[in-house]
């Protein structure tokens, strides 16, 4: 038996359900849970281990071991040896011309189009060089070298490269002059544990992050009040899934106040990609209902989204957008999730095939169809699945 399905077995007989009864309650089939339980299956994923321990009443990392992601699909370390080449190099091995802070700004500025388009092929190509010259400035570079790091760390994470991820974002943590500067590096830390299941520590590193960074609200900067209340987002995303709504819904409730206070959508110096705002917020909440099972309430928060007065990034569009394709798929509306599905495949075709949230509604459109169309089956190949 695995060590979930020895956590799941325990937890379900202590409660006194029956598997039949542990399935009814979790929308888990009941294969499912005999096959964990009986160690037929090496594990189960986070989405099904959260139904399960939200039935047993449990915090999800109850029932988890040593959880995580699938790591990168096939090709991607390849296309991505040269950065990790260039981020295993000895010190002291530089070009002959060394590189000045305004130079590397200027190639920076040049490499975040990609990150934000999600172009992580040509990224990858400009990446070595960059981080190189990065790596070469001194102390009055320090600034654009942690942003450099950061960028590096979130198409890391984005690619599923956790490993060399968590690697450059403990670097760039490391290099950061002052606790805004810091606070981009843990956002992107804690969301690289969350991305591997490792929820209690990315839970306590937000918190503990929010609680040091906590502003006067009535004083605070438009940076200190984005940096808390990114935080407190993370926080929160990290709670929601280990089936702890109350705390989820106390960092909410802060990061609101922190994005009232704002009063708009704002990218501030110390973040490179991300926005912060009352829209950041409210894509949350769509997240949250997704999470719980509130379809019906994911749809009605999302059709009120206010598109008109933001330009989100497009992670978070297409993070968003997931959400939305799931909700569509767990009310059995298959044309709408597909249709948005392929949507977003069709904006970003380098991010889309690393996401588990398109894996899982796929598997659930697949499932609920009779027959699979040509594009369903172009799109199960992308992501992996067997048809």
């Amino acid at each position: 038996m695995t060590d979930a399905g020895k956590k799941v077995k325990q937890a379900r007989k202590l409660r006194g359900l029956t598997q039949r009864e542990l399935a009814d309650h979790s929308g888990v089939s009941i294969s499912t849970i005999r096959k964990l339980e009986q160690g037929e299956r090496d594990g189960a994923r986070m989405e099904t281990l959260h139904a399960l321990a939200k039935s047993l009443r449990l915090p999800t990392m109850a029932l988890v071991k040593e959880p995580g992601e699938q790591g990168a699909i096939p090709g991607t370390r390849e296309l991505w040896a040269p950065i990790r080449a260039e981020l295993m190099r000895p010190p002291g091995l530089e070009g002959d011309e060394p590189a000045t802070p305004s130079g590397v700004e200027r190639v920076l500025a040049d490499a975040v189009p990609l990150y934000r388009t999600h172009h992580f092929a040509e990224l990858a190509a400009v990446l070595p060089a960059l981080l190189r010259d990065a790596d070469s400035l001194s102390d009055d570079g320090r600034g654009v070298r942690v942003r450099v790091l950061q960028l590096a760390a979130g198409a890391l994470t984005h690619t599923r490269q956790f490993d060399l991820a968590e690697m450059v974002v403990r670097r760039s943590l490391a290099d950061a002059q002052n606790r805004l500067e810091a606070s981009a590096s843990v956002n992107t830390l804690a969301w690289l544990l969350i991305r591997q299941g490792q929820l209690d520590d990315a839970l306590t590193l937000a918190t503990t992050w929010a609680d040091d960074l906590e502003p006067r609200i009535s004083r605070a900067t438009a940076s200190e009040l984005s940096a808390w209340g990114l935080l407190l987002l993370r926080a929160s995303g990290a709670a929601v899934r280990n089936n702890q709504p109350e705390t989820a819904a106390d960092m909410k409730r802060l990061a609101r106040s922190a994005a009232t206070a704002i009063g708009r959508e704002v990218q501030v110096e110390h973040e490179t990609v991300r926005t912060f705002g009352p829209t950041t917020v409210r894509m949350l909440s769509v997240e949250d209902a997704v999470i719980h099972d509130q379809p019906d309430k994911a749809l009605r928060l999302a059709e009120r989204m206010p598109w008109s007065t933001v330009r989100p990034t497009i992670s978070v569009r297409n993070r968003h957008g997931l959400d939305v394709v799931n909700a569509y798929a767990r009310l059995g509306q298959f044309a709408e999730a597909f249709g948005k599905l392929s949507e977003i495949q069709a904006r970003s075709p380098e991010w889309f095939p690393n996401q588990t949230p398109a894996r899982d509604a796929l598997r659930a459109i697949m499932t609920g169809r009779r027959t699979l169309t040509p594009e369903m089956r172009s799109m199960a190949s992308t992501l992996q699945l067997s048809v």
